[in-house]
């Protein structure tokens, strides 16, 4: 029982990436949806925080897996997931000032100099 306890612990963060991108989606959109299942994977990720912790006796190995998760969460949730979905084709850019109107001669209306 122990050993299926620690598979699924083991497991659960690395799954945690994909599900925050497909159920962050459906369920809460956004960066609360990401900052969500990123808390609940670090959350589940505790019990291999400890081992480490006591297996090599200091803060460094616990520190750089946190550091590791958070770079693969982040470019999992931030690249790959904008990429597959193509959130980033639905928000063309746009430019903050429309082009001036040109009048039939190519001149742009309103800077003539008798008005």
């Amino acid at each position: 029982m122990g050993a299926v306890v620690g598979t699924v612990l083991g497991i659960v963060p690395h799954v945690m990436h994909h599900i925050g991108l497909l159920a962050g989606a459906a369920l809460i959109t956004g960066a609360a949806g990401n900052a969500l299942f990123y808390a609940v994977g670090l959350l589940f990720c505790v019990p291999m925080l400890r081992r480490l912790y006591r297996h090599f006796g200091s803060l460094w190995a616990p520190g750089i897996a946190v550091a590791v998760f958070t770079g693969l969460f982040s470019v999992s949730a931030f690249v790959i997931g904008p990429a597959i979905s193509g959130a980033d084709d639905a928000q063309a850019p746009t430019s903050p000032r429309s082009p001036a109107p040109v009048d039939e001669h190519g001149h742009t209306a309103g800077t003539g100099a008798g008005r």
